[in-house]
């Protein structure tokens, strides 16, 4: 009897929660994030660009803030917003895909055509992907993105940091040898450089051998990418044997114990803390 009383009891403390409906259930937003669309007034395709800004910017009006800017914007923005303990006074910008691509005629996203530099050998796959516009890609970054954020949002266009995982690191290498200016400092984390890095050093941007860039470089790829690695330290090497001028700084890690997705956390908590060192011995002031 004793018993059936306790189910009872039980049964009516849990009735409000038995009867939840899925409506009641909210999505959680990242606080001070908001979405913009972008158009690529060269290409005329549709973007977004996810933007979080620090949390004292509402505050400091009078304040400056570097950017980081990052590819793969929906999967960056949450990595990248979970390392605010460690440089809290950055504003991101993610860039997301192209918006207003047909998938259900294309197939894929945008990713493979906008991030990679050289065309398919197979004739099939290059109808289909239309490899090789990293040049147009960078093209919109430079004239439509970066002007954009820095005309609506108090940056520090003398501090923008790009940060690029696996295609998203090629797509920064292209950028790093062709237009150094662009950012200051790159983050490369497992860049895909298996065949490129002939065509990369044939691009070089002769305004890497001048004093006038300062430019910091981080590039890592996880201890178990035994094929990829090979290329990596290849360019590394190569990039080092050049003694470019206007590289100022090349900190190259590799992550142990880790593969090609599972590096990836970790390159994001490893770059944002080179990157903020390097900002605290410039003068700049982060939490």
């Amino acid at each position: 009897m004793n018993i059936n009383k306790s189910l009872i009891v039980v049964a009516i403390f849990l009735l409000p929660f038995i009867g939840a409906e899925a409506s009641d259930k909210k999505s959680y937003e990242l606080p001070r994030t908001e979405i913009v669309p972008i158009k690529d007034t060269q290409a005329d395709r549709q973007y977004e660009l996810f933007i979080k800004l620090p949390e004292g910017y509402e505050k400091n009006k009078g304040k400056n803030y570097p950017v980081i800017y990052f590819t793969d914007a929906d999967v960056h923005l949450e990595l990248l917003s979970g390392t605010e303990f460690i440089m809290g006074e950055v504003i991101l910008v993610g860039i997301s895909d192209q918006k207003d691509l047909n998938k259900d005629i294309d197939g894929h996203n945008s990713r493979a055509r906008d991030y990679s530099i050289s065309k398919s050998s197979n004739p099939e796959r290059q109808a289909k992907y239309k490899f090789g516009q990293a040049s147009n890609h960078l093209t919109f970054i430079r004239n439509n993105v970066i002007k954009f954020i820095e005309s609506n949002y108090r940056t520090d266009p003398s501090n923008r940091t790009y940060f690029g995982f696996s295609l998203g690191g090629l797509f920064g290498t292209y950028a790093l040898m062709t237009q150094p200016d662009t950012f200051k400092n790159y983050i490369l984390g497992s860049p895909s450089l298996w065949r490129d890095i002939p065509l990369l050093f044939s691009l070089e941007n002769p305004e890497l051998k001048s004093k006038s860039q300062e430019i910091n470089l981080f590039i890592s790829y996880g201890e178990l990418e035994k094929e990829l690695s090979v290329h990596v330290e290849d360019f590394i090497t190569q990039l080092k044997a050049k003694k470019y001028e206007g590289l100022s700084s090349i900190k190259q890690v590799v992550i142990k114990s880790s593969g090609h997705s599972d590096s990836f956390p970790m390159v994001g908590v490893r770059s944002v803390k080179w990157l903020a060192t390097l900002n605290n011995k410039q003068g700049v002031k982060n939490d």
